[in-house]
C-alpha cells in the first residue's frame, strides 16, 4: 500500500506543485521521493511508500537498466509476479512485484499488461521512448486512483483525490478531478510541451470474465460441473487459494475479525495457511465493538477457536462521534452506510498502527456483494435479479465498501487484502448457476456456509450466524451504532436546514438530519465536488428509507424471535 501522485504538463513551478503530493503522506509513511522526468521539466513524480515487499530496492518511480526509457508509479500488490517470471523468462533487478509490469508491457503492450496481472493495483506508467502514458485500475478498485485533465493537456493522477484538488494551473483552478474507472486502461499521448491528449479508454476485464493470467496460476484446472460437491470442493480451494497468494509480505500480517462469516472465514483459513509455511509469529486478530456488543461476543468465541492473538478495542460513543470528520475528510464521500461503517474500522485502524506491529490487514470485504450476504437479497424477484444485482453491487464497490476499506486502513498506514474479491474465486463464483447463489431457508450466503460446513474451521454457530452489518454490530442489541449517531445529530442539524436541504444540495439531496450533517462536512473539506458519489448505498427491492440492516423487516423478525 502507498501514495502514488503525477504530474504532465505543469505550467506552474512544480515545487508549490508537490505541496499536494504531501496530502497522501499517511498511505506511505516509511520514505518519500518527488522525481522529475529527463526532458520534460514539467513532468513529475510523487511517491509515498509503505515498504512490505523488498524493503530495500522498493523505491518508486521504479526504473531499471534494461529499460531506461520506462517509469512506473505503482501501488499494489501483484500475486503472479513469480509465475509470470518463470513462463516468460523476465530478468528481474529488484524483488519489487511490481517490475512485472515494466517486462509484460515490453513484451506484449499495454492490454497483455493489464490483463496479466493477478492482483490489485493502480499505476502510471510512462514510455518517453514511443511519448505515451499509461494509466491502469485493478477489477474492483481496490487500490484507488483518481485523475484530472484539462481541456490544454495538464492531467494530474493521485490515489486519493485530496492529492489534486489545490493544484494550480494557468487557466483555471484544475478541472473536474474523477475516480479513475476499475478494469480499464487508459492511453494518452505525451507532446514535446509534457501535455498530454487522451486516446483511448479500454475495458480490459470485467468480473464475470475468467482472467487470461489463470493460465499461469497455481491451482490448474478445475472439475467442471454444477453437482454440489464439485461446487462446494471448487469454492473452498479457490479461497483457500486466494487466501494462500496474498501471504506475500515482509512485514507482519494481522486479521480484522467481526465475528461475522465474512472475517471469520479469512481468518481462520489465513491462520491455518500461515501454520503451514511456518510462519513464526502469532496471528494477531482485531474486533472493535462497545462492550457486550454482538461483534465482540462472537470474535471472541472465533479467536478461540482458530487460536489467534485476539485484541478487543472498545468503542466508545464520544470516541466515535468524534471521529466523524476525519473519517469524512479520509474517505472523500458523503454516504451514509460508508461512513458509519468506517467509523469502526478507522478507529480500529488508529488502534493496529499506534499499538501493534501488524501491518498487513486481512479483511472480508467484498464478500456480500459476491455471495448475496445482504438482508434485502431475501427479496429479490427471481435468482437472475439476484444475480444481476451481486454484478452490480461489486462493479459499485470502489465507491462503496472497497473505498471504506482501503480509506480507513491507509489513514493510518495499513496495507490491506482482500481475499474474497480474488478475479478467479469471483469469477468462479458468478460462472454459478443463479438459482445456487440465492439465499435458501432463510440464510444468506448458503452456498458459501454450506461449502465450508464440514471443515472444521469455524465453530457451527459463527459458519451459520445471520448477517449483521459492521455499524451495526459494534452496537449493543438494544441500541444500534446508527441511532447512537442518529440520536446525537439531531442535536445538531436544525428542522429548518433540513427543509431547505435539496435547494442548497441538488445534486443527492440529504433526506435526513444524519444525511446533511455528513454532506456539511464533506463540502466543507471538498466543495463542489458531490459529484464523486453518483448515488447513496440503499437496499433494493423493499422499502427502505435507511440503509440500515436492522431497519429491514427480515431482520426485525429473526430478533425478535
Amino acid at each position: 500500500m502507498c501514495g502514488i501522485w503525477a504530474l504532465f504538463g505543469s505550467d506552474e513551478c512544480l515545487s508549490v506543485q508537490c505541496l499536494s503530493a504531501m496530502k497522501i503522506a499517511h498511505r506511505g509513511p516509511d520514505a518519500f521521493r518527488f522525481e522529475n522526468v529527463n526532458g520534460f521539466t514539467n513532468c513529475c513524480f510523487g511517491f509515498h511508500r509503505l515498504a512490505v515487499v523488498d524493503q530495500l530496492y522498493g523505491m518508486q518511480p521504479i526504473r531499471v537498466k534494461k529499460f531506461p526509457y520506462l517509469w512506473l508509479c505503482y501501488n499494489g500488490e501483484i500475486y503472479n509476479f513469480k509465475q509470470l517470471q518463470k513462463q516468460f523468462g523476465f530478468e528481474y533487478q529488484t524483488l519489487v512485484d511490481g517490475e512485472v509490469i515494466l517486462h509484460l508491457y515490453n513484451r506484449g503492450g499495454i492490454e497483455q499488461t493489464a490483463s496479466m496481472l493477478d492482483g490489485v493495483f493502480a499505476f502510471i506508467l510512462l514510455d518517453t521512448a514511443n511519448r505515451k502514458v499509461f494509466l491502469a485500475r485493478d477489477t474492483y478498485g481496490v487500490r484507488p486512483l483518481f485523475k484530472v485533465l484539462t481541456d490544454d493537456g495538464f492531467l494530474g493522477v493521485c490515489s486519493e483525490a485530496k492529492g489534486l484538488i489545490n493544484l494550480k494551473h494557468s487557466t483555471s483552478l484544475c478541472s473536474k478531478v474523477e475516480p479513475f474507472l476499475p478494469g480499464h486502461y487508459e492511453i494518452l499521448d505525451l507532446k514535446t510541451s509534457g501535455k498530454v491528449a487522451s486516446v483511448e479508454l479500454v475495458k480490459f476485464h470485467s468480473c464475470k470474465d475468467e482472467p487470461l493470467h489463470v493460465a499461469c496460476d497455481t491451482v490448474e484446472a478445475l472439475p467442471s460441473g454444477f453437482d454440489l460437491e464439485t461446487v462446494k470442493s471448487n469454492i473452498r480451494i479457490l479461497f483457500e487459494n486466494a487466501v494462500r497468494k496474498r501471504l506475500m509480505a515482509h512485514r507482519r500480517i494481522g486479521c480484522l475479525l467481526s465475528g461475522g462469516l465474512d472475517s471469520s472465514l479469512v481468518a481462520a483459513v489465513l491462520l491455518k495457511l500461515m501454520k503451514e509455511i511456518n510462519i513464526n509469529y502469532p496471528l494477531q486478530t482485531f474486533a472493535i465493538g462497545m462492550e457486550n456488543s454482538p461483534d465482540l461476543l462472537a470474535a471472541k468465541k472465533v479467536a478461540a477457536h482458530i487460536g489467534s492473538e485476539h485484541h478487543e478495542v472498545l468503542l466508545n460513543t464520544e470516541e466515535g462521534i468524534q471521529a466523524i470528520e476525519e473519517v469524512i475528510f479520509s474517505l472523500e464521500t458523503y454516504d451514509i452506510t460508508t461512513i458509519r461503517a468506517s467509523i469502526g474500522m478507522y478507529l480500529v485502524s488508529k488502534y493496529i498502527r499506534k499499538k501493534t506491529d501488524s501491518v498487513v490487514i486481512f479483511s472480508g470485504e467484498g464478500s456480500d456483494e459476491l455471495t448475496q450476504g445482504y438482508i434485502y437479497f431475501h427479496k429479490a424477484p427471481s435468482p437472475e435479479e439476484a444475480a444481476e444485482e451481486s454484478e452490480r453491487l461489486l462493479k459499485e464497490l470502489y465507491l462503496f465498501d472497497v473505498l471504506r476499506a482501503d480509506r480507513t486502513t491507509a489513514a493510518h498506514g495499513l496495507e490491506l487484502r482482500v481475499p474474497f474479491l480474488d478475479h478467479r474465486f469471483t469469477s468462479y463464483y458468478l460462472s454459478l448457476p443463479a438459482e445456487l447463489r440465492i439465499p435458501k431457508n432463510g440464510i444468506e450466503k448458503y452456498l458459501l456456509r454450506l461449502s465450508f460446513e464440514d471443515s472444521n474451521l469455524l465453530p457451527k454457530e459463527i459458519l451459520w450466524r445471520p448477517k449483521e452489518a459492521f455499524s451495526d454490530g459494534i452496537a449493543s442489541v438494544k441500541k444500534s451504532w446508527f441511532s447512537i449517531l442518529q440520536d446525537y445529530i439531531d442535536q445538531q442539524v436544525d428542522d429548518l436546514l433540513l427543509e431547505k436541504a435539496a435547494e442548497k444540495y441538488p445534486f443527492n439531496p440529504p433526506k435526513t438530519k444524519e444525511s446533511y450533517y455528513y454532506r456539511q462536512i464533506f463540502e466543507k473539506h471538498y466543495p463542489g465536488r458531490s459529484s464523486w458519489l453518483p448515488h447513496y448505498w440503499m437496499p433494493r427491492w423493499v422499502k427502505a428509507t435507511d440503509p440500515s440492516a436492522r431497519t429491514l423487516k427480515h431482520y426485525k423478525s429473526a430478533t425478535q424471535e
